[in-house]
This record gives structure tokens, C-alpha cells and sequence, in this order.
């Protein structure tokens, strides 16, 4: 089983492509977040998948539950808070995405929601940036991640850091660096590299080797239309990306991520998650808004050799 903990809010992203706001003519409605994107994704694939967030006890909230629990993720650990559900405003780009958040209740995630029994039946713990850059979340995320690491669940992260989200970049830098070194599979943008670094990524190989030496198992650094790395403590591979119709880059990573991790829970060779990613990736790339109905696994197993 997948747990995956975080937000689970209401995307509005422009119908039309566009750099800043002021150029947004018009915005939909897509239930978003990245750990609930990565969950729906996994679920859709065929796995087991549970989801801990917070909605607004709402009719957005309503509506997200509804639909998380229509992809087939489990959502008994989504709780209804007593502030709103949280909403972001999104640019449609074919590039990097422009964005402002309003939180309410993501952040809410209390310890009720999250117990030992739950923790020993997961095989992955996610998280991301998002999730732990505010408190009560921020402390029952890092607390229960200490806990399912002792009892030898596999922890991961999506590092997607903005300044936006997370005005305290120390305190980030710190917190990412605690959950690695819990032995955490890493997965990093180029972009959200420089965000929490503050410092270009020349060379993927430099970011791959800083999480390894804080001791991530295995590290994925994404980058964009060039391609992306994995590495461990043996081994690294670089798969290039191809070229696809861009029709919605929002929620890209979160697929690249989802079919890693299934290849993951599947046994396959690192290259060969690299290659599952890549194809999960290309799939939400074609396609605006969340993917529709289940995706057969062997799709994202059809590039092995």
C-alpha cells in the first residue's frame, strides 16, 4: 500500500496558456495537490492507494473526496476540518506553472489521522514540501515518518519547494535534509532545486550526490523537456525525454513520480522506474486536467527492454 499524506485542494487553472495572471481569461476547476495527484495516479495504475489530507467540511471539500475516492484511492483518512478547503490559482503553461495558494484546511492534518496500525500496513510513505511547511501538518507528517521508518516502511518525498508555500527556506532546508537522511526515495525538479538551494543545477549529478550524502536510497532529478537522473549509492542512469504534444504540465511530476513508485512497489531496476516514470509523465503531459479512468501497468513497463 501507498500512504500518501498531504494536501488535497481545488487547482483553478487557466484555460488559456498564459505567463502571469493578468493574461488568464478564464480558470477550471481540477481537484489538485501533489500528493493527492500522485495517489490518484498510483491508484489508477492498479495499487493499493490511501490518501491522509484535510478538506473544508464544504462543498468543494465534498466534491474532492467524492472524486478521490472515484480514481479508487481509500478515503477514510481524509477528514473534514472546519475552515475552508484550500485553493490555488494556476497558470496553464507549457513550461513552469505560475501560481497563488489560499490555505485553510490542508494544513489542518492532525494525529488522529495517522496511527501505528496504518503505518505498519504501508510499504510507502509519502510526502512532500508542500505538506510539511506548516504546522499541525508539518509536525504529525515528521513525527509519523520517524515512526514508519523504524518500523521499515520506505519513506518518500517530492521536494517541491516554494518560497510562496514556504517563506522560512532554512527551516526548509533543514526539515528536507531531517526526512532524508531517513533513507527517503528523493525526487527533485531542476526548478525546485534552485528554489530551495538558490543555486542554478548545472549538473544533475551535483544535486543526486548531495541527497545521497544525506542519505536518501535513491535520488530522481527531474528535468523538464532535457530528461531526468537516477542515481543510488551504485549506480546512476540518464534517460532523456521525448518529445509529446504539451497540452497541461501541471501534475507532470506528480505521474513521473507515481509510475516510479509503482515500478518501486514491482521490484524493477532503477533505470527501469526511470523509464515507467518517463512514460506516466508523457501521459499526463497529453492530457489537461487529471488523467481519466485506470491506466493499464503495462503501459508504463512498454519501453523496457
Amino acid at each position: 500500500m501507498i500512504l500518501s499524506i498531504g494536501e488535497l485542494l481545488i487547482d483553478m487553472i487557466s484555460t488559456n496558456y498564459a505567463e502571469t495572471f493578468e493574461e488568464v481569461t478564464d480558470f477550471k476547476r481540477i481537484p489538485g495537490g501533489s500528493p493527492a495527484n500522485m495517489c490518484m495516479n498510483m491508484a489508477r495504475l492498479g495499487v493499493q492507494a490511501k490518501l491522509v489530507a484535510g478538506v473544508g467540511n464544504d462543498d468543494m471539500g465534498q466534491y474532492l473526496i467524492d472524486y478521490v475516492a472515484s480514481t479508487g484511492v481509500e478515503i477514510d483518512l481524509i477528514e473534514k476540518k472546519s475552515v475552508p478547503t484550500t485553493m490555488i490559482l494556476v497558470t496553464r503553461s507549457q513550461a513552469v506553472s505560475n501560481f497563488e495558494a489560499y490555505r485553510y484546511a490542508d494544513k489542518e492534518i492532525n494525529h488522529n489521522q495517522l496511527t501505528d496500525n496504518i503505518l505498519r500496513a504501508a510499504k510507502i510513505y509519502h510526502t512532500t514540501c508542500f505538506a510539511i511547511s506548516q504546522d499541525p501538518a508539518q509536525a504529525v507528517i515528521m513525527e509519523n515518518a520517524h515512526t514508519a521508518a523504524r518500523m521499515g516502511c520506505q519513506l518518500s518525498i517530492d521536494a517541491n519547494y516554494a518560497q510562496k508555500i514556504w517563506p522560512d527556506q532554512d527551516e526548509a532546508q533543514l526539515l528536507v535534509a531531517e526526512y532524508t537522511g531517513l533513507g527517503a526515495l528523493v525526487k527533485v525538479s531542476e526548478v525546485d532545486w534552485e528554489r530551495l538551494y538558490n543555486k542554478p543545477l548545472k549538473d544533475p549529478n551535483v544535486a543526486a550526490d548531495f541527497f545521497l550524502k544525506l542519505g536518501a536510497r535513491e535520488v530522481c532529478i527531474t528535468l523538464g523537456g532535457d530528461g531526468c537522473l537516477v542515481a543510488n549509492a551504485t549506480e546512476r542512469h540518464f534517460v532523456e525525454a521525448r518529445k509529446v504534444e504539451v497540452k497541461d504540465t501541471t501534475g507532470a511530476g506528480d505521474a513521473f513520480w507515481s509510475g516510479y513508485l509503482t515500478a518501486w512497489l514491482d521490484g524493477k531496476t532503477l533505470h527501469q522506474k526511470a523509464l515507467a516514470g518517463r512514460r506516466m509523465a508523457e501521459l499526463k503531459l497529453a492530457h489537461f486536467g487529471p488523467l481519466p479512468g485506470s491506466v493499464d501497468r503495462g503501459v508504463i513497463y512498454e519501453d523496457f527492454e
